[in-house]
């Protein structure tokens, strides 16, 4: 099984991943932390892009499944000297259980599945970010107890955060809306795939249409790694689009507040938000590490 986009699993698929991953958050909560479950399985972990969350949570998550991980740097690796990706998967299947790629290129990702014998696992490119989406879905269903019906808020660039989401909210039965200025609206074949399995998805440039009775208000940085170059005129193209009190305040009182992480604190988000009692970013975040086991389990199991 291969997890490159939120769309290669089936809504039947997420409910057993996030009930997989409640389980075992308890159990680690609970002081269990090392089990057996993936005893003598091996991780390769490959970084073209910098990573803090997914690579502590991934190599944390499969040291306590009693898994081993290995961690490189694309530019550690022959493909960083011009190596093709399809003998370099070729080969690292004959070494490792599974691949997980951080890569600037969605296609360099499915160019080593194509090629690979083993799982390969999105662990963030330029067109989706999955991994991020289980612990959103998580985090939302431990706020509000369920998904269906709910309506998020997207507010912001239309980026590979955002892309997985409208999946994730697709699959669960949940409403999507996405405020962001012309130009940066969510991918168009993301967008056709949730509208072809009646996905509930909406593209606005108002933020506080978007926000107005959300049950979750969700955000991401304006300049993601690979917008450097255009940083000064994402910064003012996206200047409204925080979440700050006024918005909160136009969702419903018992909204919560959502961000993959990293924080521009005052750019995209305002400090009292992030730390308010109806934030869930480091809830987020925790998140990451319990449906990563999830997921390991259920591809290398």
């Amino acid at each position: 099984m291969d997890f490159i986009s939120i769309f290669d699993i089936s809504p039947a698929d997420l409910k057993e991943i996030l009930e997989e991953s409640a389980r075992l958050k308890r159990r680690r909560a609970s002081g269990e932390r090392q089990t057996d479950e993936l005893r003598g399985r091996t991780l390769l972990m490959i970084f073209e892009k910098p990573s803090t969350r997914t690579r502590v949570s991934f190599e944390v998550a499969m040291r306590e499944l009693g898994g081993s991980v290995i961690s490189l740097s694309w530019n550690e690796m022959q493909l960083g000297r011009g190596e093709r990706i399809k003998e370099t998967a070729k080969v690292l299947s004959s070494y490792v259980d599974a691949v997980c790629i951080r890569a600037f290129s969605h296609e360099k990702v499915e160019e080593f599945a194509e090629h690979a014998t083993i799982p390969t696992i999105n662990a963030l490119t330029d067109r989706e970010h999955p991994c991020q989406t289980l612990a959103d879905m998580l985090t939302i269903k431990e706020r509000k107890g369920s998904l269906k019906g709910l309506k998020v808020a997207w507010i912001g660039d239309g980026n590979n955060v955002c892309n997985s989401l409208i999946g994730g909210c697709t699959l669960c039965g949940a409403e999507i809306w996405i405020a962001c200025p012309k130009g940066y609206e969510p991918d168009a074949e993301i967008m056709r795939k949730a509208h072809e399995i009646g996905g509930n998805v909406h593209v606005c440039d108002d933020v506080m249409e978007a926000a107005e009775d959300a049950d979750v208000l969700y955000t991401d940085v304006w300049v993601s790694m690979g917008d450097e170059r255009d940083s000064a005129r994402r910064k003012n193209d996206l200047r409204s689009y925080q979440i700050n009190q006024n918005v909160l305040r136009n969702a419903k009182e018992d909204a919560i507040v959502m961000h993959c992480m990293p924080v521009h604190v005052g750019e995209e988000m305002t400090e009292d938000v992030l730390y308010c009692e109806q934030s869930a970013v480091l809830q987020q975040a925790e998140n990451r590490l319990h449906t990563q086991k999830a997921l390991l389990m259920r591809i290398l199991s």
